[in-house]
């Protein structure tokens, strides 16, 4: 029986969960032909093994730092990457074509819509990194008012106001020291690296109201773990991981996948077994 193939590429790239939770759709969908695999790419070798890919592979997923540095080797991207200027999902036509999308801009709204959340007066963003572009992104979707960006530097906040003007988004920016304010938002999307944000914990208001933290790993954050604590709604990075794979395995293998539940019962296994 010949395989299938696809696989994530990134550096570094030991920490994904993509084959995780990729394989467990896989299982769950029966495609026992299909294989998933990661691979150590940088963005100078990432040419090269592109052009190597033979007509068993159906697609590839990217991360950092690949986002970018992947659209020049495409035959085309969707709006969306296009909007955000990052493809994190490539998919092999059977013509020969190599198409670009990017699911974290859906899978983000995907996830905010599990929890109840479809439209928002307001927002704020925590952090100005390359997740930010996509919240802001999906903000355009589902955020009806403006959205406040705190950033560490006026680089960072002249970046975000351009970004919002692209994306049709209403962007304020306040400095980082002010953003004990972010939290009293009714939705907070904080995108910084791991313990950027432990010392708004004890900020948290009496009644919160949602709080997408994109890490999980360390999950819970101390944000995160103050925010469910006052009986905030809480989402993880976990959360934007599988529906954005979700939404990768249907384009990849064509079936509408349906294991969302085993697709996390798969990541949270795997974070459980790292501790």
């Amino acid at each position: 029986m010949s395989r299938i193939r696809a696989a994530v590429l990134g550096s570094p790239i030991e920490h994904s969960l993509s084959p995780v939770l990729h394989r467990a759709a896989y299982r769950e969908l029966g495609l026992d032909d299909w294989s998933y695999d990661r691979f150590e790419i940088d963005e100078a070798a990432l040419p090269g093994f592109v052009a190597d890919l033979g007509p068993e592979w159906a697609g590839l997923s990217l991360t950092m730092p690949l986002k970018r540095a992947v659209i020049p080797l495409l035959d085309g991207i969707s709006d969306t990457a296009a909007s955000v200027e990052a493809v994190n999902t490539v998919v092999f036509t059977e013509d020969g074509r190599r198409l670009g999308d990017n699911t974290d801009v859906p899978g983000l709204i995907a996830a905010l819509h599990e929890r109840g959340v479809e439209k928002v007066p307001a927002a704020a963003i925590l952090g100005a990194g390359a997740t930010a572009s996509s919240a802001l992104a999906a903000l355009a979707r589902i955020c009806t008012g403006e959205v406040t960006a705190y950033v560490r530097s006026a680089a960072r906040a002249d970046e975000m106001r351009q970004w919002g003007e692209r994306l049709g988004v209403d962007v304020r920016t306040a400095d980082w020291s002010d953003a004990a304010r972010a939290l009293q938002a009714p939705l907070v999307i904080a995108t910084t690296p791991a313990g950027a944000t432990d010392e708004l914990a004890a900020a948290v208001p009496d009644a919160p109201g949602t709080l997408f933290d994109v890490l999980y790993d360390p999950w819970p954050t101390a944000l995160a773990a103050a925010w469910s604590g006052r009986g905030g709604t809480l989402l993880g990075g976990l959360d934007l991981l599988v529906h954005q794979a979700v939404l990768q395995v249907e384009q990849m293998t064509g079936r509408t996948p349906g294991p969302l539940a085993a697709m996390r019962a798969a990541g949270e296994a795997a974070l459980r077994a790292r501790h």
